[in-house]
């Protein structure tokens, strides 16, 4: 069926989810994970006559937590007996480096989640699933926030919390 699956995650409770479902269909179809964590760096701040914050510094902060989000996706890869591969990426366009990442590890299918964002706040934000569907050229699993009166899965995926 699959063979490896994409699992992007920025560390929130909805990318847990997916990968969680991830490991559960990795685990069933023999496939392995690859684990991607994007740091996106932040536009230049042009402030007249103002002091910039070292934007390396902030770049070098979210870098370490991504490295945290797919080393904990790894263990619970591993304790499920799926094979996982971390990866932290660097990039300006979230949505691009999923799409390239499934590309450069051969990935047959990318599971993420979607933070169900609407209205004023997707127009601000936009909406990285939203592009990966739009140009990805393999299968996208989507899983979204439950709305309060929808029961959520609670998998034993703790390292992933």
């Amino acid at each position: 069926m699959f063979t490896r699956i994409l699992v992007p995650s920025d560390g929130s409770a909805v990318s847990r989810l997916a990968a969680e479902a991830a490991i559960d269909l990795a685990q069933a179809c023999g496939a392995g994970i690859v684990a991607l964590s994007i740091v996106v760096p932040d536009a230049p701040l042009l402030v007249e006559g103002g002091l910039v914050p070292d934007p390396g510094q902030h770049e070098e902060d979210l870098l370490e937590r991504a490295h945290g989000v797919v080393d904990a996706l790894e263990r619970s890869a591993l304790r499920a007996g799926v094979d996982c591969k971390p990866v932290t990426r660097i990039a300006p366009d979230a949505s691009q480096a999923i799409v390239l990442a499934a590309s450069d590890y051969a990935c047959d299918l990318i599971v993420m989640g979607s933070h169900g964002r609407r209205g004023l706040s997707r127009l601000l934000a936009g909406s990285v699933t939203q592009e990966v569907l739009a140009s990805a050229t393999v299968p996208v699993m989507v899983f979204r926030p439950a709305r309060p009166d929808e029961q959520t899965h609670t998998g034993a995926v703790d390292d992933l919390a």
